[in-house]
């Protein structure tokens, strides 16, 4: 269900993109503006490991350092049959958790100290299976794409606006459409993209919950580790960039009401609710 949601949403965006394309400028300005978008993210695909891991400070830890949480990694990855990826410790007393990397041989998994000092064992199995799972999902690749096609998107946008601006088109220009069609989709067409993009988000999360409670063989220890960090990011606040909320296991960023369509997570009570189902308990 969660692949299928994900292909509707990414098909969305792809509509998204020719319709915005054809409102601002024809197939020319669509192009252009994509391959940009490409280009960026691009790059950001082949090195965002680095730059993220570089943005929070994490340091990679051995197994010499951290005996158990390779021992764990390690029985999960093998569970999972995939590499053992490399492990980062994140200084940060908020409690999260995050993995990146282009592929499975290319991948990391990074750990707050909070993280490890707030869950147990079995808790934080859930955790890590969760994060493996997104790995194993390609969660990354996919997050990229849509990425790139909302960024495609926003481009469009704002070439628009500064074609307007500047009178660099007329309303009988006959490779655009119409002036107030394209009015409305400089302002409509990047906040759709973006609210798909989110939707993807909140999907694979769901997809990794249930993969990682598949991995663990523990859905019910994943639920309690969900709770807890929710209560920890609440009381300790992490300082995170908005551009990466999307990769922890919860979001470090708060917010209620309409800025729950603009979360990169689905609600936490749904997530729960939908791991203690896969372990047979009952609310």
């Amino acid at each position: 269900m969660n692949t299928l949601k994900t292909t509707f949403l990414m098909a969305l965006l792809t509509v998204l993109l020719v319709t915005a394309g054809g409102a601002f400028g024809g197939e020319g300005g669509m192009v252009i503006a994509f391959l940009f978008a490409l280009i960026m993210n691009g790059i950001s695909y082949w090195f965002s490991d680095k730059i993220v891991l570089r943005m929070y400070g994490a340091k990679e830890i051995t197994q010499g350092e951290a005996p158990e949480l390779h021992r764990i990694v390690q029985e999960l990855a093998l569970r999972a049959k995939m590499p053992m990826p490399k492990l980062y410790l994140i200084p940060q007393e908020a409690p999260n958790a995050f993995a990146t990397g282009r592929d499975e041989k290319h991948a990391a998994v990074a750990v707050t100290d909070g993280i490890l000092r707030i869950l147990d064992e079995a808790e934080l199995r859930g955790v890590l299976a969760h994060e493996l799972s997104h790995i194993k999902n390609r969660d990354i690749l996919v997050g990229t794409i849509a990425a790139t096609m909302a960024g495609a998107i926003s481009m469009l946008a704002n070439m628009a606006h500064w074609g307007m601006i500047f009178g660099g088109r007329s309303s009988d220009d006959r490779e655009g459409g119409h002036p107030i069609v394209a009015l409305l989709m400089i302002i409509i067409a990047p906040l759709a993209a973006m609210l798909v993009q989110m939707a993807i988000s909140r999907s694979r999360e769901f997809g990794a919950d249930a993969t990682g409670a598949m991995i663990s063989g523990d859905p019910l220890s994943l639920a309690n580790a969900l709770r807890k960090l929710e209560q920890g990011a609440q009381r300790i606040p992490m300082e995170a960039n908005p551009a990466t909320a999307h990769m922890f296991i919860v979001n470090p960023l708060t917010g209620g009401g309409l800025m729950t369509l603009f979360s990169t997570h689905p609600p936490m009570q749904e997530r729960i609710r939908r791991l203690e189902g896969m372990s047979g308990v009952r609310q």
